[in-house]
């Protein structure tokens, strides 16, 4: 084996860009372990674990770019590094003559009507671009991360001075304009608009109002800790006012995890000034004081989506726990549980999306009790190591732990198809519940990935003499790149039951494991 590491001082690349390029170079044939990543103390921590944190990568800067290989032999490092440095020197057009400017300034020279900046560089350094750009009069998307409560507040209230928008910190998604920003989707415009602080949650709500028929006016994200007691929710109080003044504009969707409750309330006596409806979805919230004051509360993502839907049209929302009806679920149900062997007992949520496995908690702790995770709803159900699954558990895969030098799980499936063997060839796993997320950043072609493990858990399931059920909602529209009805039949065809939503989705996995246990609680309680 061969191991190298470069260290190239004062040579920034974007996150992202890094991401996607060491997933490429991990691919080649000969390359055991690649990390192309800045030198920031959590990188380095990445490097540790795969035995490439030299002396000198430890000693790198965070506007160092680090590139540490490992290979079957020399060979194969030098076609890996050749790659590397055609990856890093192409250009993001084919057109030769496009500007690519390096500063604010000159990217102002040459789009004077700029409206808009999008910020990716360290957490140390967005608080200074934005603002440049707020002082400069124009809005921001902060995709940027690590960056401290006491600076976005500061940021925060700057733009509320200049009348300006700062979506973010850790904004990863946004529709402006009909336009994605960061990761998201290809939707329809409509009137529906959405202020939210949960990027998966924008993007299943959205695409699940596409799907419905209809569209979004706006979809603002305010960055994860906009709701915190710190920041106080000042973007999501300004995306309020702004979709009230937005004439397209029709009914406002509110998307949260729980936020401080007494921001919520904040926020809440701001929302209830608006003369629009306005659809609250604060996951885990208290939904009898949401609609005790004039909101309609929904309890599930999907809920939120149907709910708007509804209202757009005049009418009022049923909420349904399945869209199909109780015979037809319960006939899918029983078919997979048949199957099982008598000591598969569990669920296994495999998640790339923070807010999906949060909502699949939410659902599934009332129908199976205790459901441990690397971010839990009650503290002493945390897993001891996140890598090792106890009983019911659910793991949002695309937390930091899981990333760090790496790419998202919405990019990489490598690490969650590892973990998809892994919990098929424990014998008491049940139902492997998954999300497969579609849209712009995410990888080209997610079922492709999903296919071969899922193919081999089967087979060896059915070799031990046992049976795996895998169960999986698709957050995309048919707009996608990665083409939502190609991406089904894909994980169809080996056995995947895909659900409409991932709220059906962890439904059907609870009511598979229990054997029908729980089908009274399910469907009369209204879980």
């Amino acid at each position: 084996m061969a191991v190298t590491v470069i260290i190239r001082e004062d040579t920034y690349r974007d996150s992202v860009i890094l991401m996607r390029l060491s997933n490429k170079v991990t691919e080649l044939d000969g390359v055991l372990q690649a990390g192309v990543i800045m030198g920031t103390p959590t990188n380095k921590e990445f490097l540790k674990v795969l035995n490439l944190l030299t002396e000198e990568a430890r000693q790198a800067g965070p506007n160092d770019l680090i590139i540490a290989l490992e290979t079957q032999d020399e060979k194969s490092m030098a076609q890996a590094l050749s790659e590397v440095d055609r990856l890093l020197t192409t250009r993001v057009s084919k057109d030769e003559n496009k500007i690519i400017p390096e500063t604010l300034d000159s990217a102002l020279r040459y789009m004077s009507d700029a409206n808009l900046v999008i910020i990716s560089v360290p957490g140390v350094y967005a608080k200074r671009e934005a603002s440049k750009a707020l002082k400069k009069g124009i809005n921001v998307f902060i995709f940027s991360s690590n960056v401290s409560l006491e600076d976005e507040l500061e940021l925060k209230q700057l733009a509320l001075k200049k009348g300006l928008l700062v979506m973010g910190p850790d904004c990863g998604t946004a529709i402006i304009n009909n336009i994605v920003l960061g990761f998201g989707n290809v939707v329809n415009q409509g009137n529906i608009g959405l202020v939210a602080a949960a990027g998966t949650g924008l993007q299943e709500v959205s695409t699940l109002i596409h799907n419905k028929g209809f569209g979004i006016s706006q979809a603002i994200g305010t960055g994860g800790n906009d709701l915190s007691k710190t920041v106080g929710g000042i973007m999501m109080i300004e995306g309020i006012k702004r979709l009230e003044q937005n004439d397209e504009t029709k009914v406002i969707i509110l998307i949260s995890k729980p936020p401080n409750q007494e921001i919520s309330q904040k926020v809440l006596k701001i929302a209830s000034q608006a003369s629009k409806p306005i659809v609250v979805n604060f996951l885990g919230g208290d939904i009898e004081n949401i609609e005790s004051q004039g909101f309609n509360a929904a309890k599930t993502l999907e809920d939120a989506a149907s709910t708007a839907c509804a209202l757009v049209q005049g009418k009022q929302a049923i909420k349904n726990t399945f869209t199909a009806t109780r015979e037809e679920i319960l006939s899918i149900a029983q078919s997979e549980w048949n199957r099982l062997a008598t000591n598969q007992n569990f669920v296994r949520g495999l998640y790339s999306g923070g807010t999906l496995s949060y909502e699949a908690l939410i659902l599934m702790t009332p129908l199976l009790e205790e459901i441990f995770s690397n971010s839990p709803l009650k503290p002493h159900l945390k897993l001891e190591d996140s890598t090792l699954s106890k009983n019911h558990t659910c793991v949002d895969m695309g937390a930091e732990e899981f990333v760090i030098g790496r790419p998202h799980p919405m990019i990489d499936y490598t690490l969650r198809n590892q973990r998809i063997i892994k919990e098929g060839n424990d014998p008491e796993t049940a139902v492997i519940l998954l999300d497969v997320v579609l849209g712009y950043g995410s990888h080209d072609n997610p079922a492709a990935e999903l296919i071969s493990s899922i193919q081999e858990i089967k087979t060896n399931a059915e070799r031990d003499v046992r049976y795996l059920s895998v169960v999986a909602s698709i957050v995309g529209t048919s707009l996608d790149h990665q083409e939502f009805h190609k991406q089904s039949k894909l994980l169809e065809d080996v056995g995947v039951i895909i659900m409409p939503s991932n709220a059906q989705a962890a439904k059907l996995a609870a009511l598979i494991a229990t054997r029908g246990a729980i089908q009274d609680k399910l469907f009369e309680g209204g879980v």
